[in-house]
């Protein structure tokens, strides 16, 4: 147990039963007049829903026990992730629920974050921005250059992104792994 004097972004809380809840913001307030209290913004592990809850100053809260390690993705079996932790050699395999959107750019061999608690993975976190190849792309018309348009393009891992019209198939690019864009040819 912790006070909420000790609340930091990034803490995980246990609150409601059991539920893992990730402190996104914080703020101590004073009022002129009452007692002090914590303003926070909370982010689900699980769901990802966020939420607004205040706690008077000094309460206590229960802060969850979160092993953030560094683990080399392997493979997919189809229902799971197969993770190497990088300092053990010990395999752990997660759930594809867990990685979700982030198979999109999870490429063999890549280097994660991987948050665990009490032996279940909570949460997969990718680099910022991953380098990929284009697998196939339609070319781009001439005249449509003066536009700059967008196109679609099907990268390694499967995933279909926007790029410019000047890429073609077999180029590698950088895409952002948050938001899906194009950040620019990889030389």
């Amino acid at each position: 147990m912790a006070s909420t004097n000790d609340l930091k972004n990034g803490t995980t809380l246990k609150l409601d039963g059991g539920e893992l809840w990730n402190v996104v913001e914080f703020q101590h307030v004073k009022p002129g007049k009452g007692g002090a209290f914590v303003r926070t913004k909370l982010k689900n592990v699980t769901s990802g829903k966020v939420v607004d809850k205040t706690f008077n100053a000094g309460a206590k809260v229960e802060i969850a026990n979160v092993d953030r390690r560094e683990m080399q993705y392997l493979y997919s079996d189809g229902e799971s992730y197969i993770f190497m932790d990088t300092e053990t050699y010990d395999q752990l395999p997660v759930d594809a629920k867990v990685v979700s959107k982030n198979a999109d750019y999870l490429l063999e061999s890549a280097v994660v974050t991987v948050a665990v608690n009490e032996g279940a993975p909570l949460y997969v976190e990718l680099p910022a921005a991953v380098e990929v190849e284009i697998t196939q792309t339609d070319p781009g018309v001439q005249g449509d250059r003066s536009t700059g348009g967008t196109k679609p393009a099907t990268i390694e891992t499967g995933a279909v992104i926007q790029v410019p019209l000047f890429i073609t198939t077999g180029e590698r690019v950088k895409v952002d792994t948050r938001t899906g864009d194009y950040l620019g040819r990889v030389n």
